[in-house]
């Protein structure tokens, strides 16, 4: 369906172009939306006559979004949630959280002005568009966090996940070497000391076969 936007649409084009899009992307959004208009011939007349006006709307419009991305730009959400060990959610983080902390912090924003692609389902820093007009988005955060100090952390670009997950490596790393035995010294073909019961040594040991041979030599006799 060939359409005139009555306003800048991502990847389509600016108000006033003619595009052609999918029927039911026009039925179902923007000719709903007052977004965009049949492109026939009356419809082409009514925009013209008009286009001054919208074109001034929209300006104004676009000016104010613009004053108050300004103010929600770089703003951060710290969201506390149940997780793994692993950092995987019991649960996510969706659009209607966002809004309701950002509403919190006084930012007037509204679920259709959010976009999050997908649900967040993990703690971190993530980024989230506010599409505050058609040509204003400013990107605020969401600090998904297990507690108010691990949000602090990420606050302040700490990566939790990579902490967590190097001090887990380092520990069994030393719990490895702790259990090592130490053959630094030995002479080839010499035996840890450990190998042995009780602390007894190979020249223990030796001394001891070397007292049972007579005897068994009695015995033998």
């Amino acid at each position: 369906m060939d359409i005139i936007l009555l306003e800048r649409i991502e990847k389509l084009g600016t108000i006033g172009d003619v595009v052609t899009v999918k029927d039911g992307y026009a039925r179902n959004f923007l000719l709903p939306q007052k977004k965009a208009l049949r492109a026939n011939a009356a419809n082409k007349a009514v925009f013209e006559a008009n286009r001054e006006r919208l074109e001034k709307e929209n300006a104004e419009k676009r000016t104010v979004a613009e004053g108050l991305g300004a103010k929600v730009e770089g703003a951060q959400v710290v969201l506390i949630r149940a997780a793994s060990n692993a950092g995987q959610l019991y649960g996510s983080v969706n659009v209607r959280d966002m809004v309701e902390g950002l509403v919190a912090q006084g930012h007037d924003v509204d679920k259709k002005q959010v976009i999050m692609g997908a649900p967040i389902k993990t703690i971190g820093m993530h980024d989230v568009t506010v599409a505050l007009h058609p040509e204003v988005r400013v990107t605020v955060k969401a600090n998904v966090a297990r507690s108010d100090d691990e949000a602090e952390l990420q606050a302040q670009g700490v990566d939790v996940l990579a902490q967590m997950f190097a001090d887990e490596q380092r520990e069994i790393e030393e719990a490895a070497a702790d259990t090592r035995i130490d053959n630094s010294g030995l002479e080839p073909g010499e035996i840890p000391e450990e190998l042995f019961e009780d602390g007894a040594s190979p020249e223990a040991d030796a001394d001891a076969d070397a007292d049972a041979a007579p005897e068994a030599e009695e015995k033998d006799a």
